[in-house]
C-alpha cells in the first residue's frame, strides 16, 4: 500500500499526521488498559473489604447483630443505591438490606459477578460479591459500576482532546514541512531549468546542514560536474578531430589535385598514390581508435572479460616488439617471475601494453633501455610497469597527455594522433584500475594498474 502512494508534499503531511496519531494510540492504549485494570482491582477490593467487615460482625454477634448493622449501613447512605447489601436465609429470602429479592441470575456458589439489577424502578449495572455464611445464610455486597464511569469518561475526554491537539498540530506541522519541501523543490526546479537551457556551469542550490535533500543535491551537483566535464571533453575532442583529420585530408586532396593537373610519369604517380594511401590509413587509424575508446567508455567490452594470465599477455607483447628494439639496438627486457591471474579483456590489455611499449620505443634514444615488469600489487591487483630512459614527460604535462588528441612538444615530430595513452587510461578504468605516470630519472615510468575482483582469479585460462 505504501508503495502505491505517490511522493508529494501532501503525502508527507498526511503521513506525518497519521504517524502522530499512531504514536498517541500506542502511548494511550497501555494507559487505558492499566486504568481499567486498576479500577477493576479497586472495585473488587472494596467489595471484599465490606464483606469481611460484615462477616466479622456476624461472627461476633450472629444474625441478631448483622441484620441491624446492614440496615444502619444502607440507611445512612446518601444515595440509596450507593451501597447495595442483601442478607438472605437458606431459601434466599431477604432478611436485611436494600435489595428487594435475591437476583435470579446468581447461583448458590460464592464469587464475584457483574449483573444488571433493579432497585425501585432504577436499573443498575453492578459488580457484586456473593458469600455463604454459617447457618445457611447468604450475604451479597454490590457496588454500582456507573459511579466509576465518570472517571472513565474524564479519561476518554482527555484522550480525545489530546488526539485533537495532535491532529491539529500534526496537520499544521505536516503542511509546514510540505511548504518547506516545495520551496526547496522550486529552487531545484529553477536551477534545473537553467541547466536544461544549456548553462552547464549552473548548480543546484544546497542548503546548510546535513539532510537527505542536501545529500541528493550534492550527488546531483557531482553528476553535473561529470556531465560538464564530458560535454567539454566532447567539445575538445570534436575540435581535435577536426584539426587532426584536416591535415591528412588536405594533404590527400593536394596530392590528388596535383596528380590531376600535372599528370606525371607512372613511377611518380604511384609514389604519390602510396602517400595518399598512407594519409587514408592515418584517418582510418584515428577513427578505429575513437571507436575502440567509445566501446570502452560504454562498457560494451566488459562482455569479453575472461580469466587470463597477465604475465603471458605482457610476455607476448614484449616478444612482438623485440625485433623493433633490436633494430634500434635498445636494451629491451621483461621481468616477471609468477603467474598473474586476472579477470579482463585480453585483447584490450594486450593493446594497452603494446601502446605503452610503442610509446617508449618512439622516444627512447638508440642504444637506450626499456624494462617491462609485471607484478602483483599491494591491493591484490596487477601492475604492469613500462620504464624507459628517454626524455620523459614534464610533471605539469602528465595529466594532459591522458587527454584525447593531446600531443606535447616532444611528440610534435613523431607519428600519431595523441590517442595512445588515452586508450591505455580507458582500458585501465574499464578494469577498475588506473594509468600512473612518474619520472624514471631519466625517462618515463608508466604503470598500468588492473584491479582483480575477488573470487574471479581461480584457475586462470592462459591466453
Amino acid at each position: 500500500m505504501l508503495k502505491s502512494l505517490k511522493f508529494s508534499g501532501l503525502t508527507v503531511a498526511l503521513v506525518y499526521v497519521a504517524v502522530s496519531l499512531v504514536v498517541l494510540a500506542a502511548f494511550a492504549t497501555p494507559l487505558w488498559l492499566a486504568w481499567r485494570e486498576t479500577i477493576e482491582d479497586g472495585r473488587v477490593k472494596f467489595l471484599k473489604a465490606d464483606t469481611q467487615r460484615l462477616i466479622a460482625v456476624f461472627n461476633k454477634g450472629g444474625l441478631a447483630a448483622l441484620a441491624p448493622a446492614i440496615e444502619i449501613e444502607v440507611g445512612t447512605s446518601a444515595d440509596g443505591a450507593e451501597k447495595i447489601i442483601l442478607l438472605a436465609d437458606a431459601a434466599f429470602r431477604p432478611l436485611a438490606g436494600n435489595l428487594p429479592a435475591w437476583p435470579k441470575e446468581l447461583s448458590t456458589a460464592t464469587g464475584t459477578y457483574k449483573l444488571s439489577i433493579t432497585i425501585g424502578k432504577q436499573p443498575l449495572r453492578v459488580a457484586l460479591l456473593s458469600t455463604a455464611l454459617p447457618g445457611g445464610y447468604h450475604l451479597l455486597v454490590a457496588n454500582d459500576i456507573a459511579k466509576y464511569r465518570r472517571l472513565e469518561n474524564f479519561f476518554l475526554y482527555g484522550l480525545l482532546g489530546a488526539a485533537g491537539i495532535v491532529l491539529a498540530l500534526g496537520t499544521a506541522g505536516g503542511f509546514y514541512i510540505r511548504r518547506m519541501l516545495l520551496s526547496q523543490v522550486k529552487d531545484i526546479n529553477r536551477a534545473t531549468s537553467a541547466i536544461m537551457l544549456g548553462n552547464f556551469s549552473h548548480r543546484l542550490p544546497a542548503h546548510g546542514g546535513e539532510s537527505e535533500l542536501n545529500i541528493l543535491v550534492e550527488t546531483q551537483n557531482r553528476m553535473l560536474d561529470q556531465i560538464e566535464h564530458l560535454v567539454e571533453g566532447i567539445r575538445n575532442v570534436s575540435n581535435a578531430i577536426a584539426h587532426d583529420l584536416r591535415t591528412p585530408l588536405a594533404e590527400l586532396r593536394s596530392r590528388l589535385e596535383e596528380l590531376s593537373l600535372t599528370r606525371p610519369e607512372p613511377e611518380l604517380t604511384f609514389t604519390e598514390i602510396e602517400c595518399a594511401t598512407a594519409d587514408v590509413d592515418r584517418v582510418i587509424s584515428i577513427f578505429n581508435a575513437l571507436l575502440r575508446l567509445a566501446e570502452i567508455d560504454s562498457g560494451i567490452r566488459r562482455s569479453g572479460f575472461i580469466k587470463i594470465d597477465a604475465r603471458t599477455i605482457a610476455a607476448e607483447a614484449v616478444e612482438f616488439y623485440q625485433p623493433v628494439a633490436e633494430i634500434r639496438e635498445v636494451d629491451f627486457s621483461f621481468l616477471c617471475a609468477e603467474s598473474l591471474p586476472l579477470w579482463g579483456d585480453p585483447l584490450l590489455i594486450a593493446q594497452a601494453i603494446g601502446n605503452l611499449i610503442d610509446n617508449a620505443l618512439k622516444y627512447v634514444p638508440e642504444k637506450g633501455s626499456i624494462t617491462v615488469n609485471a607484478t602483483r600489487g599491494a591491493g591484490g591487483g596487477v601492475e604492469i610497469v613500462v620504464a624507459d630512459n628517454g626524455p620523459g614527460i614534464p610533471a605539469e604535462e602528465r595529466p594532459k597527455v591522458l587527454e584525447r588528441f593531446y600531443r606535447g612538444d616532444t611528440s610534435r615530430g613523431t607519428p600519431g594522433a595523441g590517442l595512445g595513452l588515452s586508450l591505455v587510461a580507458a582500458v585501465a578504468k574499464l578494469h577498475g584500475g588506473d594509468l600512473l605516470l612518474a619520472d624514471n630519472s631519466p625517462g618515463l615510468r608508466a604503470t598500468l594498474v588492473l584491479s582483480t575482483p575477488e573470487g574471479e582469479v581461480s584457475s586462470p585460462q592462459v591466453i
